[in-house]
């Protein structure tokens, strides 16, 4: 205890320190409060901040320090989570690691040294207050020229707006996995799959995915909602206005809960200059994926004097998200043909073939309780039995996207043929880091039980897992191994990820990746950054049930040798 208490206050002076440095940026005053959330389809209770959902766009400037004074009118206790900010951690804003969060009635001071630039996010970590509307954006201007010109910009910010609140959603899914699946096969498709492949095939497939609990349709686990953009549904159409031959800049961030959205512009190419916040080397493209909690700024340049839509599908098709560039208030834009056929899962999504499948024991994989501490027996239960095996060694093919399985349906594809961003397009436009080798590799496999509702990392819950323990000034490779049939955003609070996308030097770096089935993805982090910090999946209902962990970084620099400029 003695050690602890010690600790806390050496890092509580770092934090200090650190802020007395910085000029004085902005005050903003934020209340949270219960607001009513109206999409013109439904009128819901939700969460927002100073009486709207989504709460306002802060700006700040990098370089500046900026203070924001929270205030609780909720009945609850809250937080705000500032996400991917690089900051004190006492300021992260996760109740139970950084901080105790924010009683009802209380103000909490929240002061962030601004050392960076870009498109972020905030929202909190208390609960289901995010998934209910407690969100909103944060631009922080950069202290030299932008490498890209613009000449106007827009927050884009989407969000899936379900009827029901989160603690009913979680507690349907615990009740029913597939209760929100409202695309299950029916039995034309069983006849057309014989067409197909004939009744062996067909018979023995849909064996598999019985014994394995599992549903190739269960794209995403939570369908009903509503498609918001800055908080209007497609009927409420946002709109951005622009003047024909204008760079306008779209800074694209997803606050879902739980939906991927496959993003384009029919008519106009969106050139992709910032990923994460973190400006990469600009590529064109006609579409790109946005997974939960991502952040992406566009570039496009209207030439007609006409409404252009903004169009955002979710990965299984569900729903969508529509809004407006016009130039002229009033306007809106006509309807893009939206693709309805939703991608199944395949036996390569899980990392095998069919064939791999024979002589499986699968009713065996039901026999584990996943939140035993029987890691080995664990991974028989997740999902699909691929415990152990190196999806790195996977023969992806010439032409396969290295970031998803081999022969996968989820390979996302642009309409009308055109060219579809993927991570292997991303480059940085400046490297933030020097390259070096890393020091050690820590293995993360995404595991969890679909037909129980329970996500994990390496087959351990959060409540039963020890912390991650870092030490300061090492540089650490993680490697991500999704056992799952789903695909998950990890979250590294308080320190940036470098993906590996084969570049080197020039590897993007950013704070949320994306995992997808059957794959195994590396990050670099240099850990940077002393104190306590939250890692974990950003589907809203994965975290809630275990796919989390703590990371502790250890040592760090004293304040003497701060004082003394080292």
């Amino acid at each position: 205890m003695k050690y602890q208490t010690v600790k806390s206050t050496l890092l509580g002076a770092l934090a200090v320190l650190a802020l007395s440095s910085a000029s004085q940026a902005a005050k903003y005053d934020l209340s949270v409060d219960y607001v009513t959330i109206d999409t013109g389809e439904m009128k819901t209770r939700g969460i927002g901040y100073n009486g709207s959902s989504p709460g306002p766009t802060l700006r700040f400037r990098e370089g500046e320090e900026a203070v924001i004074n929270v205030t609780n009118n909720l009945d609850e206790a809250t937080s705000i989570h500032w996400h991917g900010l690089i900051l004190p951690y006492q300021m992260d804003g996760v109740p139970g690691i950084s901080f105790p969060g924010i009683e009802p009635g209380e103000t909490f001071t929240y002061r962030i040294p601004v050392s960076q630039s870009g498109t972020y996010w905030f929202h909190s970590h208390s609960g289901f207050q995010e998934p209910d509307g407690a969100y909103g954006s944060i631009i922080i201007e950069p202290q030299k020229r932008e490498p890209f010109k613009f000449d106007r910009e827009y927050v884009v910010v989407l969000k899936d707006k379900h009827p029901h609140s989160g603690e009913r959603i979680l507690r349907n899914l615990k009740m029913m996995p597939d209760y929100y699946n409202r695309k299950q096969r029916t039995l034309g498709d069983f006849f057309e799959d014989v067409s197909k492949n004939g009744l062996g095939a067909t018979l023995s497939e849909r064996g598999d995915w019985g014994s394995m609990r599992m549903m190739p349709t269960d794209i995403e686990d939570v369908q009903g909602f509503v498609g918001l953009i800055n908080g209007m549904s497609p009927d409420q159409n946002w709109t951005g206005l622009f003047k024909p031959d204008e760079r306008v800049r779209l800074r694209f961030i997803n606050a879902s809960a739980m939906t991927y959205f496959d993003v384009r512009i029919p008519g106009l190419e969106m050139t992709v200059v910032q990923a994460d916040g973190n400006n990469v080397q600009p590529v064109k493209v006609d579409e790109f994926r946005i997974s939960v909690a991502e952040t992406y700024d566009v570039i496009v340049q209207p030439k007609e004097d006409k409404a252009y839509p903004i169009l955002a599908e979710s990965m299984g098709r569900s729903g969508f998200a529509l809004a407006t560039l016009a130039p002229r208030q009033g306007m809106r834009a006509e309807m893009p043909e939206l693709r309805t056929e939703a991608p199944l899962l395949t036996m390569a999504d899980m990392g095998m073939s069919h064939g791999d499948m024979a002589g499986m024991d699968h009713g065996a994989m039901t026999s584990v309780d996943p939140s035993g501490d029987d890691k080995d027996a664990m991974a028989g239960m997740d999902h699909s039995n691929m415990a152990g095996m190196d999806h790195s060694n996977m023969d992806m093919g010439e032409k396969a996207d290295p970031f998803y399985a081999a022969g996968s349906g989820l390979i996302p594809k642009a309409a009308n043929g055109g060219k579809f961003l993927s991570y292997a397009d991303l480059k940085a436009q400046k490297p933030l880091y020097a390259e070096r080798p890393a020091t050690r590799e820590i293995e993360l496999r995404l595991t969890g039980n679909m037909e129980r509702y329970s996500w994990s990392i390496n087959g351990v819950k959060y409540e039963d897992a020890e912390p991650i323990r870092l030490k300061y000034g090492e540089r650490v490779r993680f490697k991500f191994v999704n056992e799952t049939m789903m695909t998950h955003p990890m979250h590294l609070h308080g320190m940036w990820s470098i993906l590996d996308t084969g570049k080197g030097k020039w590897n993007p770096v950013k704070h949320t990746i994306s995992i997808n089935p059957g794959t195994t993805v590396y990050s670099e982090t240099e850990v940077d950054e002393p104190g306590e910090w939250a890692f974990h999946c950003h589907l809203s209902y994965h975290m809630a049930t275990g796919m989390f962990r703590k990371v502790i970084v250890e040592g760090g620099p004293t304040v003497a040798e701060l004082e003394n400029g080292k």
